[in-house]
């Protein structure tokens, strides 16, 4: 008897330690996509725009082939299907105003830095008010997460446009913040790595040095996952909001739908590797929206309509929800705490940031 009641209490604490390991997730990917609108996210190529010979330098057959439909389903599909095929069945997608369900940003400044300062901190700062912004004196996620056991040396940050390097600041913290025209610098590199670093040196710098382009960024970030399985990575991308400034609608959609492809190839990724499968969440949000009508190609505070949103997750502890319908607001400074709660933290700062966003977590 006293064995059998040493067996049984064997298996409770091994089944109590796996619980405790599963309680939370050990990996997180974070993607910022730069002023993707959440009308295309919603509600796929808007007419009027696709349509428009001053925003389109394509053929319009093509494009219409392409991007449109007159059923709102295929029409968003067509421009996101990964989104809408496997995100919109396993995870949760935030943000369809048509269905009063809200997402805004809490800075009143609408455009890039305040608004991934804002994501990463969990404070909507009213000094961080420019893009020339110096490095950013709040602490965020990524150097909070570094900090803890397991995670030190794991978290990296792969970025098309080099700001990204001051918002991190990385020269306080001295994480991986891998920014245009930096290759990826470590010890036997792997072929993948090599090749990457090597490629970015060849496009061309279309918006000047201090960008490039996603294509780029994503192979140096997914190389390096594969080489190094790092435990947190931000990629952050860009080709969106460029586009959008250039006023070419055309080339913005399919900057939109080649995002939507890299996040499917790299979620694939994460299900085949031992490393990442089962175990790491993906969370995908923008730093501002856009403005509507011909203004779609502006942002910032004087352009209506340039502070609504959306949020997209999936991975274990994310409720599987789908497409969220219910009437509901969130803000951008919930998603840091929000996401470090994932991972079974409770992230803290000096500054005041927003609060958990619970119906996301399990």
């Amino acid at each position: 008897m006293k064995k059998l009641n040493s067996l049984l209490l064997l298996l409770c604490l091994i089944q109590g330690a796996f619980a405790q390991r599963h309680a939370h997730a050990d990996n997180l990917v974070i993607i910022s996509v730069d002023g993707l609108r959440w009308q295309e996210l919603f509600k796929g190529a808007e007419k009027d725009l696709l349509l428009n010979a001053k925003f389109n330098s394509q053929d319009s057959l093509e494009r219409i082939a392409k991007y449109w439909s007159d059923d709102l389903i295929q029409r968003r599909t067509k421009l996101m299907p990964f989104t809408w095929h496997i995100i919109a069945k396993q995870g949760q997608i935030y943000g369809n105003r048509d269905l009063d369900n809200k997402v805004n940003v809490k800075n009143p400044y609408w455009i890039s830095y305040p608004g991934r300062s804002e994501n990463l901190t969990g404070y909507a700062d009213p000094k961080v008010k420019s893009n020339n912004h110096p490095n950013n004196g709040n602490k965020n996620i990524l150097e909070f997460i570094d900090q803890k056991k397991g995670y030190k040396g794991k978290v990296v940050s792969f970025a098309s446009w080099d700001a990204v390097g001051r918002v991190i600041n990385r020269e306080r913290n001295g994480l991986l913040v891998n920014i245009p025209g930096e290759n990826i610098a470590a010890h036997n590199l792997s072929e993948g790595e090599k090749l990457s670093n090597e490629i970015q040196h060849y496009e061309p710098k279309i918006w000047g040095s201090g960008e490039r382009l996603d294509a780029t960024t994503y192979a140096l970030a997914k190389s390096y996952m594969r080489a190094r399985h790092p435990k947190v990575v931000y990629l952050d991308l860009a080709d969106t909001d460029e586009y959008g400034h250039s006023d070419q609608y055309d080339f913005y959609l399919d900057a939109t739908r080649n995002i939507d492809a890299m996040i499917n190839s790299l979620w694939s990724y994460l299900q085949e590797d031992p490393f990442y499968k089962d175990n790491t969440v993906l969370m995908v949000m923008p730093d501002h929206g856009r403005g509507v009508g011909d203004q779609w190609t502006s942002h910032g505070a004087s352009i209506p309509h340039a502070d609504e949103t959306w949020l997209i997750a999936m991975g274990p502890h994310v409720k599987n929800l789908g497409e969220i319908k219910s009437s509901g607001q969130i803000y951008h400074d919930q998603f840091a705490k929000t996401m470090v709660k994932l991972l079974g933290f409770d992230f803290t700062s000096e500054n005041q940031i927003g609060e958990i966003i619970d119906s996301l977590l399990k």
